[in-house]
């Protein structure tokens, strides 16, 4: 428990110096700001034209689908908030041997590697996501009953753990390979997929993207509980996919970490 708390104090720490940062460019956040918004707009237009030639995509109405682009905002805000500014720094610190003072550092770390640089302007992203969720919501007249906001909630949680850990257990391949970045954009291709539901595609990428990369998990599982489409089963899908990927991805790096070579060895 002592452990968790320390971790929570170095994770808040990290954050404040975060925001010190970006507060030094006030401009340049305020710029940030309006990108967001010009993106999010063009997310929700692109939508709306879908919907100019069909009335639902994959059995989902526009509303529907509308929380689901929600979501994948969110998920996407946390991959530029959290995960691009750090784990892309891996391939950075294996090439130049940088990675050994962090090992010597008393913090995890797979942890610190994580979480050390975080683009906290990023949070819009996840803000403007579950506002477009909400509008959702509304425009679709659905009602919120507190399990059913605890079910999503779990959900949302389970696809950011699948998310991280795919995305770290993708990086760890640069203890390996030099460049892994032709594999993180094969990556970012797939997750572009979670815009739309997992409904819209057939046959064999509709198992690929639920099973192997599971879109389906991360996106559009938290969206059918809030709309009255999720079946029991995906309940345990997400809860198991999310424990196996984060066991295996944490069982990876510690692997990884015995085929480092320091760069004082």
């Amino acid at each position: 428990m002592s452990g968790i708390i320390r971790h929570i104090r170095i994770l808040r720490e990290f954050l404040r110096a975060a925001i010190v940062e970006e507060m030094e460019y006030r401009s340049q956040f305020v710029s940030n700001l309006l990108t967001t918004l010009f993106g999010v707009a063009m997310a929700v237009l692109t939508v709306q034209v879908f919907f100019y030639q069909t009335g639902s995509l994959g059995g989902w109405g526009f509303y529907e689908v509308l929380i689901l682009l929600g979501i994948f905002n969110v998920l996407q805000g946390f991959v530029d908030m959290v995960l691009r500014p750090n784990i892309g720094r891996i391939v950075q610190h294996i090439r130049k041997g940088t990675l050994d003072f962090i090992l010597t550092k008393p913090v995890d770390s797979q942890f610190f590697i994580s979480f050390r640089h975080i683009v906290i302007w990023k949070v819009f992203d996840i803000l403007m996501g579950f506002l477009i969720v909400g509008v959702g919501i509304y425009g679709a007249g659905l009602p919120l009953e507190p399990v059913g906001v605890l079910l999503f909630l779990v959900l949302m949680l389970a696809s950011v753990v699948t998310l991280y850990s795919l995305w770290i257990g993708v990086m760890t391949l640069s203890f390996w390979f030099v460049k892994v970045e032709n594999i993180s954009f094969l990556f970012s291709s797939f997750f572009e997929t979670g815009r739309y539901p997992v409904q819209l595609y057939r046959g064999w990428l509709r198992f690929l993207l639920t099973y192997v990369f599971p879109v389906a998990v991360m996106t559009t599982f938290p969206a059918a509980s809030l709309i009255g489409k999720l079946e029991p089963s995906q309940v345990l899908v997400s809860a198991g996919v999310a424990v196996l990927t984060f066991s295996l991805t944490r069982l990876f790096w510690k692997r990884a970490l015995r085929f480092y070579t320091s760069a004082s060895s």
